[in-house]
C-alpha cells in the first residue's frame, strides 16, 4: 500500500522526535553529495512545482538542486514572472499549477501563513520555502544538522543567535528546532528588531551581543531585513557594526571551538565580519551543502514514498519506519 503524507508547513508543530527523525533521514543524503555522480532515481516520474513569490536564490536553487539529484522533474514560478503581476490571485494561481498535476509544491511567499493557506485548498503536499516573517522550516532543520555534524549533539548546547530577530523567519526556525532538542538558546540585536515577549518562545534575551556571546558553542548570525522592515530601525549600518556585529574580537567570548552560522546571505562588514565569515569556525558554505540534503530528505517523505515502492525506485533508508514518517507533517487534507 502506497504511504501518503501531509505539509512541511513548520517546526514548531512537529515534536522533538520528529525533528530527530527528519535529522536522521537527512544523513543518508549528505553522504550522496560527497559521490562523484549524485543522481538518484528516488523521485524518477516524479514533478516538483518551485512557487516562488518572493525573490529567492539559494533557497530555489537548492531545492532545484535536490530535485534533480532525487531525478523529479521540476515546474518553475518565479516571481517577476507570476501572474500575480497581472492581478490574479494566489489561489487561482495555485491551482493552475495543481492542474498540471505536480506531486508537491515547495513556496515561498512574502505573507506570513500563505503556504497553509494553499495547503488548506490544495490536495497535494506543500513545502514551506520561508513564508513572511513567520518560519522556514527547512532553514531551521538543516542548521539543526548542521550543529550535530559539527558538535556531535544539541542538547545541552549554549547558541546565541545574534541580529534582526523580529523580522527573521530563519530566527524562528531555529528557535523552535533546537529548544524542542534541548540548546539553551539566547538572542541578541537592537530593542527595535526584537518580538515583543520573545522570551516566551523559550530563549534567553542578552541585553548585548557581548553577553549573547560569552560561553557559546554556537552563533548564528543574522542579516538585518530591510525587505520586511516598514520604517528604519537603525540609525546607520556602521553603527549597528559597531554595536551589534560579530568580529574576531567579540568572537573570542565564545567558546574557543565555537561554531560560526550565517543562513545568507550576508552583509559582510555589517552583521559580520569578513574575518570571522571566512575564519575556521565558520561552517557557512557547510550549512549550505546540508541544506541539499535535508531538503532531498523533505522532498522524498512528501512526494517520493510511492515511488520508491516502485520498481526501479531508488532510497538510500530502505528501513524508515513508516508510522513516524506520517506523522512528522501535518495530515494530508
Amino acid at each position: 500500500m502506497p504511504f501518503r503524507f501531509g505539509h512541511m508547513l513548520g517546526i514548531e508543530p512537529l515534536s522533538a522526535e520528529e525533528i530527530l527523525f527528519l535529522l536522521d533521514q537527512s544523513k543518508p543524503f549528505q553522504e550522496i553529495q560527497r559521490h562523484p555522480l549524485k543522481k538518484l532515481a528516488t523521485l524518477r516520474g516524479k514533478t516538483v512545482a518551485l512557487a516562488f513569490f518572493e525573490p529567492s536564490t539559494r533557497t530555489r536553487i537548492s531545492f532545484a538542486t535536490a530535485a534533480a539529484r532525487l531525478g523529479a522533474d521540476q515546474m518553475n514560478l518565479q516571481a517577476e514572472s507570476s501572474s500575480l503581476k497581472k492581478g490574479e490571485s494566489l489561489l487561482d494561481t495555485v491551482r493552475t499549477l495543481d492542474a498540471m498535476k505536480p506531486d508537491c509544491i515547495v513556496m515561498r511567499h512574502s505573507s506570513s501563513g500563505a503556504p497553509d493557506f494553499v495547503a488548506r485548498n490544495l490536495p497535494l503536499p506543500v513545502i514551506n520555502a520561508g513564508d513572511g516573517t513567520h518560519e522556514h522550516p527547512t532553514q531551521g532543520l538543516l542548521d539543526a544538522f548542521t550543529i550535530r555534524e559539527k558538535r556531535g549533539r544539541i542538547e545541552g548546547l549554549r547558541v546565541a543567535i545574534v541580529g534582526d530577530i523580529a523580522h527573521s523567519r530563519v530566527a524562528r526556525s531555529n528557535i523552535w528546532a533546537l529548544t524542542k532538542l534541548g540548546a539553551e538558546v539566547t538572542v541578541a540585536g537592537p530593542p527595535t528588531m526584537m518580538p515583543a515577549q520573545v522570551e516566551r518562545f523559550g530563549v534567553t534575551v542578552a541585553k548585548s551581543v557581548d553577553e549573547a556571546l560569552e560561553g557559546a558553542d554556537v552563533v548564528n548570525v543574522l542579516r538585518i531585513q530591510l525587505e520586511r522592515q516598514r520604517a528604519t530601525l537603525y540609525s546607520s549600518l556602521r553603527e549597528y557594526s559597531r554595536v551589534y556585529g560579530v568580529d574576531a574580537e567579540r568572537l573570542r567570548r565564545a567558546k574557543p571551538d565555537v561554531t560560526v552560522m550565517h543562513p545568507g546571505p550576508m552583509n559582510r562588514g555589517v552583521e559580520i565580519a569578513q574575518d570571522v565569515a571566512d575564519g575556521v569556525h565558520s561552517v557557512i558554505l557547510e550549512q549550505v551543502t546540508n541544506g541539499v540534503a535535508v531538503r532531498m530528505a523533505v522532498l522524498y517523505l512528501l512526494a517520493g514514498r510511492e515511488a520508491s515502492a516502485e520498481p526501479g525506485g531508488e532510497t538510500p533508508t530502505p528501513g524508515a519506519k513508516r508510522s513516524h514518517v506520517e506523522s512528522t507533517v501535518s495530515p494530508r487534507r
